[in-house]
């Protein structure tokens, strides 16, 4: 009997928070300011965005993003005349490092008004020495909580070709977890 991306998207988390007690999952502050480099940006202020290309490299607080290329889109001005950031899309090589996890993916989107990450595309995300592996992967920086289904691209593999066990395929979620030690085993 097949159970869908719907109960993986849901059981997943719990599994993945079960399996690593040790570990807190942090709440990202995403009113943080937003550090930029690249190897070139381009503004286009008529279309409220920005196109970051070559070693992208985005901070903001305790969270690294970096790609080969992000579109930043932006809204208005706050009140000391910098444009509002909304929105980054971003592609090519995609990895978000937070201090207690680390994903990649071939697309992501970091929705600011929403406080989500949504990645797409042979997605691997790991916390400690667990992995889970999947299409889609959505975390929530106001909870701290990563949820991944099989959805997205399908049969993609991962952003780490050849590594063991880190794969997608079929729209199946796939995760290794470790095993706490018993008092003494070695």
């Amino acid at each position: 009997m097949h159970r869908g991306p719907a109960l993986y998207a849901f059981a997943l988390p719990l599994i993945f928070a079960a399996a690593v007690p040790a570990v807190a999952q942090t709440r990202h502050n995403s009113s943080a300011p937003i550090d930029v480099a690249s190897d070139r940006i381009e503004l286009q202020d008529r279309a409220n965005r920005a196109l970051l290309s070559g070693n992208v490299k985005i901070t903001q607080a305790e969270m690294t993003l970096t790609a080969a290329r992000v579109t930043v889109t932006y809204t208005g001005q706050v009140s000391d005349g910098s444009p509002q950031v909304s929105r980054l899309d971003a592609s090519g090589g995609v990895t978000v490092n937070r201090p207690d996890q680390s994903a990649r993916a071939q697309f992501a989107v970091y929705d600011l008004n929403r406080r989500v990450i949504t990645m797409i595309g042979g997605v691997t995300l790991r916390q400690g020495a667990n992995t889970v592996s999947g299409g889609r992967l959505s975390i929530d920086l106001d909870t701290g909580r990563a949820t991944i289904d099989g959805s997205g691209v399908r049969g993609s593999t991962s952003a780490t070709p050849g590594q063991p066990g880190v794969q997608s395929s079929g729209g199946r979620v796939t995760g290794r977890f470790s095993v706490p030690k018993r008092q003494g085993e070695q």
